[in-house]
């Protein structure tokens, strides 16, 4: 880490409107402790696109996140896309339910909106690593492709998904027990993903085995990310790791969670690291 104290250009807080309607308190703890120890211009976005426009007019001052972590995620994202993420530090003050803070104490951010803001003003800047994928998602901390019994499953069937049951229904008969349990468009059978998983162009995992669940994220010594797979299920399952600068999984259907989001369903995806890409203030 390196000093790095109020920017010259002063601070551009920006305010997620879910922390505003959920703890107004700590946003104006936030808002007051900030604007007393440095020049802020408060900004309080209606929409996360009037948050994103906010954002791109920062001029040179430091942006300050006020929000959860889908908050920082969609602002890192915003700069990637921008191109801009080393143009300097961002900040974060968390605001919002525990759970939804997970990624910010992952990060070192303190929980407590007056020390997160006192840290935005006197802090360090601690250089990050980020997960990019090939439609330009970014990954702060972690992405997993959970379990498929674990997927949320939506709350009722998809016009399509009648649709093919009609079809199934009229093409051929329905054999005894067939279909029951099927993988509800998540991808794999008996409760599996069935997935090609590489990590830099070795094979860790194939279509012909089934794949309990994968996971992917930053560390901390600067080096590869560090990739998890574990296949089969019970005492025949197994645990493969292994650190690379590009992961890429392929097969049916799957969605994963990126940070605190859950995305998909897709049939290709491939990450790669881009170390020191992203910089963020923390405490000294």
């Amino acid at each position: 880490m390196s000093h790095a104290g109020a920017p010259v250009g002063g601070l551009l807080v920006l305010v997620d409107p879910v922390a505003r309607r959920l703890d107004g308190e700590s946003v104006r703890i936030a808002k007051d402790v900030l604007s007393a120890g440095a020049a802020a211009k408060i900004c309080l976005p209606d929409s996360q696109e009037e948050f994103a426009r906010a954002l791109a007019r920062r001029g040179h001052r430091q942006p300050v996140i006020v929000g959860d972590d889908r908050a920082l995620v969609r602002a890192v994202g915003l700069l990637y896309r921008e191109r801009a993420l080393g143009e300097g530090a961002l900040a974060l003050v968390p605001v919002g339910p525990v759970g939804s803070l997970g990624l910010a104490g992952s990060l070192g951010v303190p929980l407590s909106a007056v020390s997160a803001a006192r840290a935005v003003l006197d802090g360090a800047v601690r250089v990050c690593d980020l997960l990019v994928d090939d439609s330009d998602g970014v990954v702060l901390g972690a992405l997993r492709i959970p379990p498929v019994r674990g997927i949320p499953r939506p709350a009722g069937p998809s016009v399509w998904s009648a649709y093919r049951s009609l079809v199934r229904t009229l093409v051929r008969p329905v054999a005894a027990g067939a279909g029951a349990g099927g993988g509800g468009g998540t991808g794999g059978s008996g409760g599996h993903h069935r997935l090609r998983v590489e990590a830099d162009g070795v094979l860790l995992a194939d279509v012909d085995q089934p794949v309990e669940d994968v996971s992917v994220r930053t560390c901390d010594d600067g080096g590869p990310a560090e990739v998890v797979v574990r296949t089969g299920g019970g005492p025949a399952g197994s645990t493969v790791t292994a650190r690379a600068k590009t992961v890429t999984v392929s097969g049916a259907d799957f969605r994963y969670r990126a940070d605190a989001a859950m995305t998909g369903p897709v049939r290709r995806r491939t990450w790669t690291l881009r170390p020191g890409a992203w910089t963020l203030t923390l405490p000294r």
